[in-house]
């Protein structure tokens, strides 16, 4: 039997979008639909939602797909209320030829698939997880683009008439940029191209000394709110502010996780069996979330490189026929395991005994 068949006695599906969100409302135990409708993404549309599910059963839960993009007004407003939010992945859908495709039928279909479902998904909650979000995706944004420009950059030098290339000519990527700063374009000389290239290799370069401006100030303030909530998990091998934050956005608040080993599906540091015969092996997972992933593979570096008990441990496994891939995600579970225990366990205040 379903789980939330158990706890409510009706389940609203909602579809969402940028400038409406659908829902259907179905009854958990026949699964009969009792009511669809379709609101505006604010808070008139909210209260209207909210009305309709109370006419037909205070006992009720909501699942919902993309809680935190097109979906997360509403989820605020539900939250604010004390309503039971569900989040899925993404509900199962047929292949678009063997069915069919409407906000109104994505709506049921989440319902149901929520209430197909024996293990919950709770949205990520809190306004220092939704600090971090924001401010970890501007900050990534900036990285790249500043990242994009270098490489910009670094062509443009390349294809530049000699008498700009020279000034650069075996220069680090970081003195090419200072370099290009300085550079002064005048119109004197009578050559457009070097012209040209003197004034688009300055301003790729103060592009890139802008952007990463903006990346370090998103980083100041990341590790402002860390210290100022989780500390301890900077004090652990390989975690800095910008990993500990990743981790703490998609970890989100305890009890979100039921276990280390939904913590794991969820970091996509799961082991996949992928044994035939006699061989026993594990393959690569995925799926999950990526940026945490990312974030946990950084630990594991980190640890490989500086960490003497976790080069003994790569080292002992490599004796045992591991390569270096396997005895990498062998890590990663291990870490994910670490970091989940210590997120559920509440920080110790700096006097306590």
């Amino acid at each position: 039997m379903s789980m939330l068949t158990e706890l409510v006695e009706v389940v609203i599906g909602v579809d969402t979008h940028k400038h409406t969100h659908t829902a259907a409302i179905l009854d958990a135990r026949t699964g009969a639909v009792l009511d669809r409708a379709t609101v505006t993404t604010d808070p008139d549309g909210y209260t209207e939602l909210l009305d309709l599910a109370e006419r037909h059963s205070g006992l009720r839960a909501w699942a919902m797909e993309g809680a935190g993009g097109y979906g997360a007004g509403l989820h605020r407003h539900l939250a604010d209320a004390g309503e039971l939010v569900v989040e899925l992945d993404r509900p199962k859908r047929p292949a678009r030829r063997a069915g069919a495709k409407s906000d109104p039928i994505d709506a049921e279909r989440a319902a149901r698939d929520a209430l197909a479902r024996t293990h919950l998904a709770q949205p990520k909650t809190g306004p220092e997880r939704a600090a971090w979000q924001m401010r970890l995706t501007a900050r990534r944004a900036a990285v790249e683009a500043a990242t994009a420009a270098q490489r910009q950059l670094q062509a443009m030098v390349i294809t530049s008439p000699e008498a700009v290339r020279a000034r650069f000519r075996s220069q680090t990527t970081r003195a090419m940029i200072t370099t290009a700063v300085r550079l002064r374009p005048t119109t004197t000389a009578g050559d457009i191209e070097i012209t040209t290239a003197l004034t688009v290799l300055r301003d790729l370069a103060r592009r890139i000394r802008a952007l990463e401006t903006e990346a370090a100030g998103h980083e100041a303030a990341i590790r402002t709110i860390v210290r100022s909530w989780r500390p301890d998990l900077l004090t652990l091998t390989g975690v800095g502010p910008i990993v500990a934050a990743t981790v703490l956005t998609a970890w989100s608040h305890p009890g979100r996780c039921r276990d280390d080993a939904a913590f794991a599906m969820l970091a996509g540091t799961a082991p996949i069996p992928a044994s035939s015969g006699q061989t026993i092996r594990y393959r690569l997972n995925r799926s999950g979330d990526r940026q945490l992933n990312r974030a946990l593979h950084t630990i594991t570096l980190s640890r490989l490189r500086y960490d003497e008990r976790t080069r003994a441990y790569a080292d002992r496994r490599r004796a045992q026929g591991k390569t270096d891939r396997e005895i990498k995600r062998c890590l990663k579970r291990y870490i994910t395991r670490e970091l989940y225990r210590r997120l559920e366990t509440p920080p110790q205040p700096l006097d306590a005994p």
